[in-house]
């Protein structure tokens, strides 16, 4: 019996309810196969890792925080464009040093006219072509004359009067380190990254025998005794200021009471933020990483606080800390696939290059596997961001409340859209966001901060950089003086200074002004007394002990 016109709706609805549901069961079954194969690729990249790759730290245990990792930027941009460097040519590059003219003459027997025979007269002198000469660093022995006068009066009546001539204060008692070759120990060191057994080769080939020994006994004890106080005052000043940057790094100590040579410890680096005041970087040794530290160096420090998503960060009392939305988008960026990765960008807003507008990180995106999505969201921030780096304060954080609550809000609702395989490198990225989802957006409450913490990044790589040549700190004292050295070097390098020379001025002047602090103060890197000493190509044939004169205080 044929079926009427109702028993086939009522058919063909039945049939396409059962053809829903086993669409949604199938859908559901290749998410869970997605998910078990994102899960076994990831099975696969950590066993080849471990099979075939290399190890990244050679000293104790695992760091349990993330090395830092190399952005990449693509070139094209949208709506925002950066204005080109003009190209320099040669004289602005050289236009720092002194200039030396050489006149070619005539030789006699020439300037005599070879058709009259009549002598020629002189017209002038015409530039030809310039080159650049160096003069190799040479070491002399300075012996110290001390001039000793006698009255001659008192003496005929019995009574001697003797006055004696005074001498520049040593660095090291009996020893024949100076300012300058001290302050070449620590710039080789800590600026050049030259251990000190290869600095001692280079003196023996200036003909000095300086073990390496030796060296490092300058190092420690110049820096301990005449740097470290004004590392002190340098650390009062960061903790006055508003917004600050906060990192760690793993080192290794070889003889540390209570520890073995190869457990970790830790190089700590704080600095100041973008607040347009001069900058402060400072480096803190300490043996482990505790977050006793932190809380003891910021201790009276009342600001924001821009570091990663380390828990001992959360312990520092009256302070709002600020999470880094880069290493929020480095646990996407490795939840993807290894075969993808390599197709990735990561836009970064302190880049030279120009970037690209990314995806936006939406539904409508669907080649996107959900790791994907997350950096691509990250990456819109970041983009944000780029546009309005050069904005005044005030106005960038106008422009980030107008436009960037909106994407993390799309963030979050997507973010809970997603259901990720248990214990898979996706499901630690999602649980990373939503367990710092309020620091991750205190950067929107601050125009002067910083989406990221890839300012104290860059500095911990500064270390890094070092610390792959001298691999390890002999002793802690050794760990603390290099924190210190490392801590001028940077902030007198961000400051735009002569690092060699402000080296050698506060060895020059710190001996006499070590306990003085109008004195100390007149040595931060940015005073004027300083900016005036030990900015750009310095002649330090002029600046010698003897002839350095005292510090108005």
């Amino acid at each position: 019996m044929p079926l009427d016109a109702e028993d086939m709706i009522q058919l063909l609805l039945k049939t396409n309810t059962e053809q829903e549901q086993t669409i949604a069961d199938l859908r559901a079954t290749v998410k869970e196969l997605r998910s078990t194969i994102v899960n076994l690729n990831e099975t696969i990249d950590e066993l080849k890792r471990k099979i075939f790759g290399t190890s990244r730290e050679k000293i104790g245990h695992s760091d349990p925080k993330e090395e830092i990792q190399a952005e990449e930027t693509v070139a094209v941009v949208k709506e925002h464009t950066r204005t080109r460097r003009k190209k320099s040519v040669r004289a602005d590059l050289y236009e720092a040093l002194p200039i030396k003219e050489i006149s070619c003459d005539v030789p006699p027997e020439e300037r005599i006219c070879p058709d009259c025979g009549s002598p020629m007269e002189h017209l002038g002198y015409k530039f030809v072509r310039e080159e650049l000469r160096i003069t190799p660093a040479k070491v002399v022995r300075v012996h110290y004359m001390q001039e000793t006068l006698m009255c001659p009066v008192c003496r005929q009546e019995d009574e001697t009067t003797i006055v004696e001539a005074k001498t520049p204060t040593p660095l090291l008692a009996h020893s024949p380190a100076s300012p300058d070759m001290v302050a070449m120990v620590m710039y080789q060191k800590s600026f050049l990254h030259l251990p000190f057994y290869r600095q001692s080769k280079d003196w023996m080939e200036k003909g000095v025998p300086v073990p390496r020994e030796t060296a490092a006994r300058w190092y420690n004890y110049c820096s301990l005794e005449y740097l470290s106080p004004v590392y002190e005052v340098m650390h009062q000043e960061l903790l006055a200021r508003e917004i600050l940057h906060a990192d760690e790094v793993p080192c290794q100590v070889l003889h540390e009471e209570g520890k073995t040579a190869t457990s970790k410890s830790y190089m700590w680096i704080y600095l100041s933020g973008t607040d347009g005041k001069p900058p402060i970087i400072l480096y803190d040794y300490r043996p482990g990483w505790s977050g006793d530290y932190p809380i003891k160096f910021l201790h009276g420090f009342t600001g924001m606080l821009q570091c990663d998503g380390y828990s001992a960060y959360g312990r520092i009392e009256d302070v709002v800390l600020v999470c880094c939305l880069a290493h929020c988008r480095r646990k996407f960026f490795e939840a993807v696939p290894k075969a993808r990765q390599k197709k990735l960008k990561l836009l970064d807003i302190n880049s030279e290059q120009e970037l690209a507008e990314p995806p936006q990180g939406t539904a409508e995106d669907s080649f996107l596997l959900p790791a994907e999505k997350g950096v691509a969201f990250c990456n819109r921030l970041f983009y944000m961001e780029r546009l309005y780096k050069e904005l005044p304060q005030e106005e960038r954080k106008q422009k980030r409340q107008e436009t960037e609550p909106a994407i993390w809000n799309e963030f979050w609702t997507w973010l809970e859209t997603l259901e990720p395989a248990g214990g898979s490198k996706l499901e630690k990225a999602v649980n990373y966001a939503f367990n710092h989802k309020e620091t991750l957006m205190n950067y929107l409450l601050d125009g002067r901060c910083e989406i990221s913490n890839n300012a104290a990044e860059r500095r911990a790589k500064t270390y890094v950089t070092g610390r792959k040549n001298f691999l390890f700190h002999d002793t802690a004292d050794g760990a603390t003086a290099s924190a210190i050295v490392l801590s001028l070097i940077e902030t007198a390098k961000a400051n735009n200074l002569n690092i060699y020379h402000y080296l050698y001025t506060l060895l020059l002047y710190m001996p006499d002004y070590k306990n003085e602090p109008a004195g100390i103060k007149q040595l931060l890197p940015w005073s004027d007394f300083i900016k005036e000493r030990c900015t750009g190509i310095i002649d330090i044939e002029k600046v010698r002990p003897e002839e350095r004169g005292n510090l108005n205080i």
